[in-house]
C-alpha cells in the first residue's frame, strides 16, 4: 500500500489539469505552462523520486521498469503530440489547427478519460469490493493530501494577490496526480492484484469526485478571493 501511495503522489497531473482549469475558468496560458513543467518534472524526476522514496520504505524495485514506464507513458505520447502538431500546422496552417482541429478534438479527450476509468474499474472491481476496508484506509491520506495541498496553494496565492484565474488551476494542479501513469507503473511493478495497484486505483476512485469538489469550492469562493485583490 505504501508503494502505491508513493507512486501516486510522485506523479504530478497533466491531462486532467485542462479539465479542472476549464471548470474554474482558469487561465489557459498558465495551465499550459504548468502542464509543460509537470511533464518535464516527470520526464527527469519521476523515476529518481520513486526509487528514492521506495528505498526509504525498504521496497526494492527494478529501476529499468520505471524508466520504461516513463518512456512509454510520457516520452512517446509527448513526441507523438509534438510531431502531429508540427505536421498538421505545416499542412493546414496554424489558424485551422487552433480554431477547427483542436475544438473538434476536445471530445476525444473526455471519451478517452471515460474509457480509461471504465477499464481501470472493470479490472479492479473485485479487488475494490473484496478489500473495502483497505480502500477506506487508503482513501484517508489521499483526501488529506488533496485538500491540504489545494487549500494551502489557494490561500498562499490569495495572500500574494495572484489573480483568481491563475490561483484556481494552480491549487488544483498542486493537488492532483497523474493516476493513469501511477496505475500502470504499480501494476507493472507489483501485479494487478497487489496492494500497490489497489492504492493507485483508490487514488482514481477518490481523486475525480474530490477534485470536482475543489473546483466547486474555488468557483464559489471567487468573490471572497477577489476582495483580497482590491
Amino acid at each position: 500500500y505504501y508503494a502505491g501511495l508513493i507512486i501516486l503522489a510522485a506523479a504530478p497531473c497533466t491531462a486532467m489539469v485542462f479539465v479542472w482549469s476549464y471548470l474554474t475558468d482558469g487561465d489557459p496560458a498558465y495551465t499550459l505552462a504548468q502542464v509543460a513543467l509537470n511533464d518535464l518534472i516527470m520526464l527527469f524526476a519521476f523515476a529518481p523520486i520513486v526509487m528514492f522514496l521506495l528505498g526509504v520504505a525498504e521496497v526494492a524495485i527494478p529501476g529499468e521498469v520505471l524508466v520504461t514506464s516513463v518512456v512509454t507513458f510520457i516520452v512517446i505520447p509527448l513526441a507523438a503530440g509534438a510531431l502531429s502538431r508540427a505536421l498538421l500546422i505545416r499542412r493546414f496552417g496554424r489558424e485551422w489547427f487552433e480554431r477547427r482541429f483542436l475544438p473538434r478534438f476536445h471530445p476525444v479527450t473526455v471519451l478517452a478519460l471515460l474509457a480509461t476509468l471504465t477499464l481501470i474499474f472493470a479490472f479492479q472491481a473485485e479487488n475494490l469490493t473484496r478489500r473495502w476496508f483497505a480502500v477506506v484506509l487508503i482513501a484517508v491520506p489521499i483526501l488529506l493530501q488533496v485538500y491540504f495541498n489545494s487549500g494551502l496553494t489557494y490561500l498562499l496565492m490569495r495572500r500574494f494577490r495572484v489573480a483568481h484565474d491563475v490561483a484556481a488551476p494552480g491549487a488544483l494542479i498542486g493537488a492532483s496526480n497523474f493516476f493513469e501513469l501511477a496505475v500502470a507503473v504499480a501494476i507493472t511493478l507489483f501485479g494487478p492484484t497487489s496492494g500497490a495497484a489497489l492504492a493507485t486505483v483508490v487514488g482514481v476512485l477518490v481523486e475525480v469526485p474530490v477534485m470536482l469538489s475543489v473546483c466547486h469550492l474555488c468557483t464559489r469562493s471567487r468573490n471572497w478571493y477577489g476582495r483580497a485583490l482590491h
